[in-house]
């Protein structure tokens, strides 16, 4: 009875630290210095019996292939109670100017810089959803150019179609309110016809699922909508594989890459090894290949120490997921 009662009581505690969490929405942390590239910690929690990875994962503003590939051991749809699930909350900041808004597509991860006092800078990371491979969200630099609240949705033709062909006919002008696809918050980029904006299915967030638009936790993009001014520079670039240093250590971490760069094996290799070579071109370093070549070959998402300063002392660097 004792052992029945202490089993209850941390059932009830980890229901009650999974619930806090929801309080916790995007993560924000301060701008490191420009010389290291590593923010956030890895945690875990374990899951309930009525938990999926997906409820997981919107619990704890994570996107759903994040959680899927970090945790590639674990049942998607039954991690089964107790299970001790990975939160990738751990990540090396995109090769780009650390300004503005800045979208990794095959992370699936948007990175907002806040305008700030110099002294006291920060970056927030949310979870998004992007076009599928028939609907590819656009590379380059953009700027938010109009801001919606409650927006109205006017789909294109080339969607109408769609859906129409679906059985699924779309009216002309779907309203503000529940059924409106865009959510209730609308960022207009100077790219004709995309968006980043917020959904009325977050079940949806990490996978590539959109007509190219970016899409966003409904909580997420109301956090982050009052803070964007028109005219904010957008970086979208295609970052599957990100190389940084933390302190005397390397790290690369590696998401699939869009299908359609899939096609070519080396090329993925070859940005590896050009991505370290620029990192390690001033910095005599003692490379890991074993961890480099986990890494390659397991693509958790998770940052892996692959190497270290020498000249330092040495340290056993950690096995990847």
């Amino acid at each position: 009875m004792k052992k029945r009662i202490i089993l209850i009581r941390c059932q009830v505690i980890t229901y009650f630290l999974m619930s806090c969490s929801q309080l916790c929405l995007a993560e924000a942390f301060p701008l490191p210095p420009s010389d290291t590239d590593l923010i956030g910690k890895i945690t875990y929690t374990l899951a309930r019996q009525q938990d999926t990875l997906l409820d997981i994962a919107k619990q704890f503003d994570i996107g759903q292939t994040e959680i899927s590939i970090s945790n590639s051991d674990v049942d998607r749809w039954l991690p089964g109670a107790n299970t001790k699930v990975m939160l990738p909350t751990r990540y090396i900041l995109p090769s780009t100017n650390r300004r503005g808004i800045v979208l990794n597509i095959p992370e699936m991860r948007l990175y907002y810089y806040p305008e700030t006092n110099p002294d006291q800078r920060s970056v927030e990371t949310f979870p998004v959803s992007i076009g599928r491979m028939d609907w590819q969200t656009p590379l380059g630099n953009a700027k938010v150019i109009a801001k919606t609240t409650n927006p109205v949705w006017r789909p294109p033709e080339s969607i109408k179609k769609e859906h129409a062909e679906a059985g699924d006919p779309l009216p002309d002008i779907v309203p503000a309110g529940p059924d409106n696809p865009l959510g209730n918050y609308a960022m207009r980029l100077n790219i004709p016809g995309y968006l980043i904006h917020g959904t009325n299915k977050p079940l949806g967030i990490g996978m590539r699922v959109t007509h190219g638009c970016v899409r966003m936790y409904p909580d997420d993009i109301k956090q982050l909508f009052p803070k964007i001014k028109v005219g904010t520079r957008v970086q979208i670039v295609n970052q599957p594989a990100k190389v940084g240093w933390s302190a005397d250590v390397l790290y690369l971490e590696i998401h699939p890459p869009l299908v359609e760069d899939s096609n070519d094996s080396f090329w993925l290799e070859e940005q590896i090894d050009q991505m370290i070579s620029e990192a390690t071109e001033t910095v005599p370093v003692k490379l890991n290949q074993q961890q480099i070549n986990i890494a390659i070959k397991h693509k958790t998402g998770v940052p892996v120490a692959i190497g270290h300063r020498i000249g330092d002392a040495l340290v056993n660097l950690p096995i990847s997921q």
